[in-house]
C-alpha cells in the first residue's frame, strides 16, 4: 500500500500520510510521542490522571485537525499543544465555582428553596434570550468559545477570520453581557424581595 515504511519514516511523510486519514501513520506518531506529550503535561500539572487526559486530547485534536493544519515541527507542535491543553485545563478548573455547605445552624424554609429555583430559571432564559441577541458573528464566536470550549486560534480558523478578531468580538460581548446581568441581577433581586 505504501512505498516506504512508516515504521522508519521521516515525521513529514508520516504528517503526509496522516493527512491522507492513514491510521496507522497516527499509530505511529502517538507511539513515538506520546510519552513525550504526557511528560510534558505532567511537568506543569504534576497530576498523573490529568496529564494522561492532556495527552489523549493532544492526540484526539491531532486526527480530528489532520487535513486541516500544516505542521511542519511535529515534536514542537505537539509540546505547545500539550501547554496549551494544561492551560485550557486550569482555566476550566478556575472557572469552577466551588460552594461552601451551608452551616447546619441556618434554617432553611422549603419555600426559599422553591423560590431560588425561580430565580435561577428566570435568570437563566433571561441570558439565553441576550446570547439570542447579540449580532450573529458575536453570538457564533461566544457560542464556540463557551459552548464548545475552543480558544481563539481555533475559531479563527474555523470562521476564517483573524484570531485578533475573535478577540475583539469577544470582548465586545463580554462587556456588552457584563453590563447586562447586572441589570438582570437587580431586576431578579428587586423581584425577589418585593
Amino acid at each position: 500500500m505504501y512505498n516506504v515504511s512508516l515504521d522508519s519514516a521521516e515525521d513529514s511523510v508520516l504528517l503526509a500520510h496522516l493527512n491522507e486519514g492513514s491510521k496507522p501513520a497516527f499509530d505511529i506518531i502517538y507511539n513515538k510521542y506520546w510519552k513525550l506529550v504526557f511528560q510534558a503535561a505532567l511537568k506543569r500539572l504534576s497530576n498523573t490522571e490529568k496529564a494522561q487526559d492532556v495527552a489523549q486530547d493532544v492526540f484526539v485534536q491531532l486526527w480530528i485537525r489532520s487535513n486541516k493544519s500544516i505542521i511542519e515541527n511535529l515534536p514542537a507542535y505537539l509540546l505547545v499543544s500539550a501547554r496549551n491543553g494544561v492551560f485550557k485545563l486550569l482555566e476550566k478548573e478556575a472557572r469552577l465555582i466551588i460552594v461552601p455547605e451551608e452551616s447546619s445552624s441556618k434554617i432553611e424554609s422549603p419555600f426559599d428553596r422553591a423560590d431560588n429555583g425561580i430565580i435561577q430559571k428566570e435568570f437563566l432564559e433571561a441570558f439565553e434570550k441576550l446570547i439570542e441577541a447579540l449580532p450573529a458573528q458575536q453570538r457564533i464566536i461566544f457560542k464556540m468559545r463557551f459552548d464548545e470550549d475552543l480558544n481563539s486560534q481555533q475559531i479563527a480558523d474555523i470562521l476564517n477570520i483573524s484570531p485578533k478578531t475573535v478577540r475583539n468580538q469577544l470582548g465586545k460581548t463580554l462587556s456588552s453581557l457584563r453590563k447586562s446581568i447586572l441589570l438582570i441581577n437587580l431586576l431578579l433581586s428587586i423581584n425577589y424581595f418585593n
